[in-house]
């Protein structure tokens, strides 16, 4: 199998509709695949299994988390390249697949693709297109856009997968320590374009930015906790930098900041379980890295 298309979707059935239906104009079945993880979903997603035949699906009927149930998927992927995609996003040009392929021959040491994301909600592919630089930009990198990236199988089989000790919102960054701690490189390149369907100015004053907070503090500190040798100093610095843009400045911000600490107090020793120190060396040459355009 050429490569296998992977996406974990929880209540977006329109949105996970249109991409399979994208896909499907896309893709050639007899050496590509697509896995979908249905997370918890309340809203009849379940239905698409039915239109969908040719998905391979997996269901949980209680919600697990984005990066468990990648944590479920990926090993059951059977591509050489595996595609992660968000459910309401999709390529942009029809032989992604392909150029996915050129890379990974172009750069041998290369272990995961990040493809550039394009935010926001278009008319056409041809306007989401002209809506950015075209100019070719290539770049080796520390992290990777979880809504669009390709990694090697057998760079993916080298590290311990995405973190069951996490839901969602950082375990891309987990998986991008440990496969560069293995020897490879992470490449972003503009040659693949995803459109993002998300409404940018809805999303900014949406109730989602409180839970984005809540979880990005709990999993930025677990994160360190697992993977540094002497984490102390940065979980330090991580919270009097949120405590000051965020806490300070706003009531709820402030009560989940609290909640998170008590949280990933009463939560350490099941962190200990997973922690697997990454050599500081490995660390300080990640700082060097051009970072990831967001």
């Amino acid at each position: 199998m050429q490569a296998s298309v992977l996406i974990v979707s929880k209540d977006r059935k329109s949105e996970l509709k249109k991409t399979l239906l994208i896909l499907e104009k896309m893709l050639i079945f007899s050496s590509q695949e697509v896995l979908v993880f249905l997370d918890g979903c309340t809203d009849d997603s379940e239905f698409l299994k039915e239109e969908f035949k040719w998905v391979k699906w997996f269901t949980s009927d209680k919600s697990i988390g984005a990066s468990r149930a990648r944590a479920i998927l990926y090993p059951n992927a059977m591509g050489t390249m595996l595609i992660g995609l968000d459910d309401d996003a999709h390529p942009l040009s029809s032989d992604f697949v392909i150029v996915v392929e050129r890379l990974f021959k172009d750069f041998p040491n290369v272990g995961i693709l990040t493809f550039q994301e394009i935010k926001g909600v278009f008319v056409s592919d041809e306007i989401a297109l002209n809506s950015v630089d075209d100019k070719k930009e290539e770049y080796i990198t520390n992290d990777f856009i979880g809504c669009g990236f390709a990694i090697r199988k057998e760079a993916y089989e080298k590290t311990n997968g995405f973190p069951v000790w996490m839901d969602i919102y950082g375990e891309e960054s987990c998986v991008a320590i440990e496969v560069i701690s293995k020897g490879y490189d992470i490449l972003y390149s503009n040659a693949i374009k995803v459109n993002h369907r998300v409404d940018k100015e809805a999303r900014k004053y949406s109730r989602r930015n409180y839970f984005r907070f809540e979880k990005q503090l709990k999993n930025s500190t677990a994160y360190y906790i697992v993977y540094y040798q002497s984490p102390i100093f940065k979980i330090m610095k991580l919270y009097w930098h949120n405590f000051r843009k965020y806490a300070l400045k706003d009531m709820r911000y402030f009560k989940l900041f609290f909640k998170v600490i008590l949280e990933v107090f009463l939560d350490i020793p099941r962190l200990l379980k997973y922690r697997r120190p990454i050599d500081k060396f490995i660390i300080d040459e990640m700082k060097h890295f051009t970072a990831i355009k967001y």
